[in-house]
């Protein structure tokens, strides 16, 4: 797969990556192995509706995603901290500022600063946390890899993906500070497509784009856009997308893990499959709106 920007038909900028169905291709097409990032949300709260944790299927959607830290996924985090006896010092996930451009100015203009609970993955921390109570465990190094949660995460996952011999792939230190573990696109399918039996976070996080995403997030956006469409985005460029009616998925990831660049590929792909009908402008304009080339994706 490739994305061109073609500026007055000059290819001014190119990005190459991988995409994958489910459906469609085999798994020996690409048998190297990618971190799964936040692409694993959704299948590590699998052991929420497991355990059948007291979750709303709002706040279980929070624990699916990677939320942009607006007010509304505070006031949902804050819901499941009472509802288990959870402080903000809990959580594990460093700090940044939200993802939103909106929640950073209103931050500003408050002269607030971020905490814990703005970090993105906070929501998947506290799933943890949540495990961790349910299960009698400690919940001072949850995030160690020994640990009897994170364990349970990669068995979960593991199982769920049907990797075999997971030994043979390496397993990292995500961004939040937890562990993350890598296997072929593939399985990475496989895994999405057994998540199916999960219907309770399938319906958490088709109700609940917003709570699952927020501004600006690209599976928000595709998932409001479509109907029937599980998407979860994840860094280094993947973004896996889950066709609940048809059973299929697909996912791309694109090598030099450009943002914009894995949207115009998955808005491509949604169309072409005729999963959706999403209207994205691939124009390239000047500042005064002119049209001088075009963003265009071939697989």
């Amino acid at each position: 797969m490739r994305i061109d920007y073609i500026r007055d038909g000059l290819i001014e900028e190119f990005h190459e990556g991988i995409f994958l169905d489910f459906a469609e291709d085999k798994p020996e097409k690409c048998s190297y192995p990618y971190y799964l990032r936040s692409c694993a949300k959704p299948l590590q709260a699998a052991l929420l509706a497991d355990c059948e944790a007291d979750l709303t299927e709002t706040e279980l959607a929070l624990c699916c995603g990677s939320h942009a830290g607006e007010e509304c996924h505070l006031e949902t985090a804050h819901g499941i901290m009472k509802k288990y006896g959870i402080t903000e010092g809990m959580l594990k996930c460093g700090v940044h500022a939200p993802l939103s451009r909106t929640m950073q100015d209103k931050m500003l203009l408050r002269s607030e600063k971020p905490t814990q609970i703005h970090n993105n993955c906070s929501g998947k921390h506290l799933g943890f946390l949540v495990l961790c109570k349910i299960n009698g465990w400690d919940t001072e190094n949850y995030y160690e890899l020994e640990h009897p949660l994170q364990q349970a995460v990669l068995s979960k996952i593991y199982g769920m993906c049907e990797v075999e011999n997971p030994a043979q792939y390496p397993v990292t230190t995500d961004g939040c500070g937890v562990p993350i573990v890598s296997m072929p696109l593939y399985n990475m399918l496989i895994g999405y497509i057994n998540l199916l039996k999960y219907e309770k976070i399938i319906n958490a996080i088709m109700q609940n784009p917003y709570i699952f995403g927020g501004e600006n997030r690209l599976d928000t956006e595709i998932i409001q856009k479509t109907g029937g469409l599980v998407a979860k985005v994840g860094a280094g460029g993947l973004c896996v997308v889950l066709n609940v009616k048809k059973r299929d998925a697909f996912v791309i990831k694109i090598n030099d893990c450009s943002m914009e660049a894995r949207r115009f590929a998955v808005f491509e792909a949604i169309n072409r499959l005729g999963w959706g009908n999403i209207e994205f402008d691939n124009k390239i304009k000047t500042i005064a709106g002119k049209v001088v080339g075009e963003i265009v994706v071939s697989f």
